[in-house]
Parts: structure tokens; C-alpha cells; sequence
């Protein structure tokens, strides 16, 4: 069994990765966002402004628990999702983890740029939202420095994600 779950903050292209990654792989590709809002029948920021945050990380965390995995799958998780209850020490120990960090600017300018719209960051550009991303991330680093590798979201490629988490002796 080969099991890689992604994290990192939004906008590292945990989504972006874990395709190219799985399509190098033959791999399987999950993204958690859309199984939960698959799960729920509304997308996350409908679910979040409905219900609140604390119903989002239970049903976060039942469908990181719950979702049946096949044996060779890469796992794009939401970005707050290892920074909740057992999270980080349930993926370590269901597959491998990989952080994709980038710098608070570097997140920034992807996320201005990005075309689908985070609620929770409405109305931030420049210099608000580069310090909202640096005080979140400081709060969510020390979870995501548990997992398993990490990797420079600037300098990365498929062969060298492979080579990281060492499936590329595994890779049929």
C-alpha cells in the first residue's frame, strides 16, 4: 500500500501537485474538499457559513477517516485539516505525509491570483493578507512540521515529489 496525504496552507498547490503526482505515479487521486462537499451536497464555504466552524472540523475529520483509500492514492487534504484534533498522527500512520511549504508572500501572490475565490480571505490583498497568512501560518506550522517530508513548493516537479517520497522504486 502506497498512501501519500498533501498538506500544507492554501494556495501550495496541494490539488495542482496531487494530480500531476498521482498521473505520474498511475496512482489514484482524492481530494478530501470534494468528497466532503460531495458528502454534504453544498461546497465548503456554503457548509462553514451554515453550520460554523467546529461542525466543519468534525465532518472534516469523519471524512478523513471514513473515505475508503485504494492501495496506490495520493490525498489532497484541506489546509486547516492537520491542525485539528489526532489528524497529523492519523495520516502518519495511515500513509505518508508530505508538506508543500511555501513562504507567507509566495502564498500570497497565489492566492490573489487564484480563480476560485477563499471566503476566509475576502477582501485581503497586499501587505493584509501577506500578514493574515503569516499569523495563520504560524499557528498551523508546528502540525504540518510532523509530516513525514518536506518539500519547497518553488522547486518542485513530479520526478523529484516521486523521488521524495521514495515510490520511485515501487513505480511499475
Amino acid at each position: 500500500m502506497n498512501r501519500v496525504f498533501l498538506i500544507g496552507f492554501m494556495g501550495c498547490g496541494k490539488t495542482s501537485w496531487g494530480k500531476k503526482l498521482a498521473a505520474g505515479l498511475g496512482y489514484d487521486f482524492i481530494d478530501l474538499d470534494h468528497v466532503l462537499e460531495g458528502r454534504v451536497g453544498c461546497s465548503i464555504a456554503e457548509y462553514f457559513a451554515s453550520h460554523g466552524e467546529e461542525a466543519f472540523r468534525t465532518l472534516e475529520s469523519e471524512v478523513l477517516k471514513t473515505t475508503e483509500y485504494p492501495d496506490n492514492v495520493i490525498v489532497s487534504t484541506g489546509g486547516g485539516l492537520p491542525c485539528f484534533f489526532d489528524h497529523m498522527e492519523w495520516m502518519n500512520s495511515h500513509g505518508q505525509t508530505l508538506y508543500i511549504q511555501l513562504s507567507p508572500r509566495g502564498l500570497a501572490s497565489r492566492l490573489e491570483n487564484a480563480k476560485t475565490p477563499r471566503p476566509v480571505l475576502q477582501g485581503k490583498k497586499g501587505e493584509e493578507l501577506v500578514a493574515f497568512i503569516e499569523h495563520k501560518l504560524a499557528k498551523r506550522e508546528g502540525f504540518y512540521l510532523q509530516a513525514t517530508y518536506h518539500v519547497d513548493g518553488i522547486d518542485m516537479s513530479v520526478e523529484n515529489l516521486i523521488k521524495i517520497v521514495g515510490l520511485d522504486a515501487k513505480v511499475v
